[in-house]
């Protein structure tokens, strides 16, 4: 007989497998940072900087205020923990998925796309000399690599073919990132200088094998699932994903359940933990593997979720860059953050208060959870403007946590 959950259980197993709620008395270290890239899998990249740069804040959310420089050294020096390449998007990954992501590597080598097509014919043996320099001189960016080509001016991507070449090698694995320069350029090696030695020596998994792997992977991080977001996680191929999500349920890895409310078949993790109650205060930024599921989070928390950054100014409802506050096992609500740098403050440029959310509880956990990012990003004051449902209490808001913080009016 199918197990069946409620929506309300199923909201928070998602939440408990994504690490949520989980934050570590002290300090967090090392330890803490490998445990949640092991329970996520992927951080995205993005290269917008209003706020955070994407890759950072998923551990804020999980861990709290924590010493940004640990994911530096986990991507950029040895012993490697991240390493580049693409997940469900371009991402730092879990090194050790390395092996288990040689056939996408493989794939595009086999079946180069369009641009990669025009740049071998177009171009022919500037591939070769690509890699030769970086080979001798690297790391180095694509404009630290020696060549004659001009960029195409007026191209938004304005990429030049040494550029592409870079891109190409990087995407059959004959290169790779070590990292990103201040500029947040990124800079290629030999994967034999950058990579673990044991990921290097890790034989190569079948494709099957390796699509069993991530499918693994991404049930745990997700708790509970359907068949689609469980190919979205590190988007790979839905009919060959349902093809590993058969094996995981016949080994037991995987249960079939239903979920009330839930428009169709439903997934759990074995293992996964099914708490009672969570306690949860957490800002999660648009790339959040929480979220960036947009159809997964409409089905497991009732949440519309729009960025804003891609959308005319004219026509954006929330903001530009707008953050989700979870309180407890909900969605409370919705602010635009900016890091103010120079005027040392958090802009909260709109506060918006979800349906069902309580308004003074809401305000005053947000108020609390906005101090702590505040602070962690070395910025004394939080400015709440005069935009949104939320953002009159959350001005309003004196008695919180973290004395010292003012929220600026």
């Amino acid at each position: 007989m199918t197990a069946e959950l409620t929506a309300a259980q199923a909201r928070r197993i998602v939440l408990t497998a994504q690490g949520l709620g989980r934050r570590p008395q002290g300090e967090p270290g090392t330890r803490q940072l490998q445990g949640v890239v092991g329970r996520l899998g992927q951080l995205q990249i993005d290269s917008v900087n209003v706020c955070v740069r994407a890759h950072y804040m998923p551990l804020f959310t999980r861990l709290g205020p924590y010493d940004r420089g640990l994911l530096d050294r986990a991507g950029n020096r040895a012993p490697r923990r991240v390493y580049e390449f693409w997940g469900h998007a371009a991402c730092l990954l879990d090194v050790q998925l390395q092996p288990t992501l040689r056939f996408r590597m493989e794939a595009r080598r086999e079946r180069p796309d369009g641009w990669s097509l025009r740049l071998l014919a177009d171009h022919p043996g500037l591939v070769e000399k690509v890699y030769a320099q970086v080979a001798e001189r690297g790391p180095l960016t694509a404009r630290q690599v020696e060549h004659d080509e001009q960029r195409t001016r007026g191209s938004w991507w304005n990429w030049s073919a040494v550029k592409h070449a870079c891109e190409w090698l990087f995407a059959v694995g004959d290169l790779t990132s070590a990292g990103r320069n201040s500029q947040f350029e990124r800079r290629y090696d030999l994967p034999e200088r950058v990579l673990p030695q044991a990921v290097l020596a890790t034989p190569t998994p079948t494709e099957e094998e390796a699509r069993l792997t991530l499918a693994r992977r991404a049930a745990a991080a997700l708790g509970v699932f359907t068949p689609t977001w469980l190919a979205e996680y590190f988007y790979t191929d839905r009919a060959r994903t349902s093809v590993a999500l058969d094996r995981l349920v016949a080994s037991g890895e995987v249960e079939r359940v239903g979920v009330r409310g839930w428009s169709g078949p439903a997934y759990l993790w074995a293992e996964a933990a099914r708490p009672r109650r969570v306690r949860v205060d957490a800002l999660v930024a648009p790339f959040d593997p929480l979220v960036f599921d947009r159809a997964r989070l409409l089905e497991v928390f009732g949440t519309h979720y729009r960025i804003g950054l891609y959308t005319p100014k004219a026509d954006r409802v929330h903001g530009y860059y707008v953050y989700l506050f979870v309180m407890d096992e909900l969605i409370a609500a919705r602010v635009d953050l900016k890091a103010d740098r120079r005027a040392g403050a958090l802009r909260v440029q709109s506060a918006w208060r979800e349906d069902g959310a309580p308004e003074g509880e809401t305000a005053a956990r947000l108020a609390a959870e906005l101090r702590r990012m505040a602070d962690w990003l070395g910025l004394a004051g939080i400015a709440v403007e005069d935009r949104g449902d939320l953002a009159g209490a959350l001005r309003a808001v004196r008695d919180v946590p973290l004395p010292g913080r003012e929220v600026i009016s």
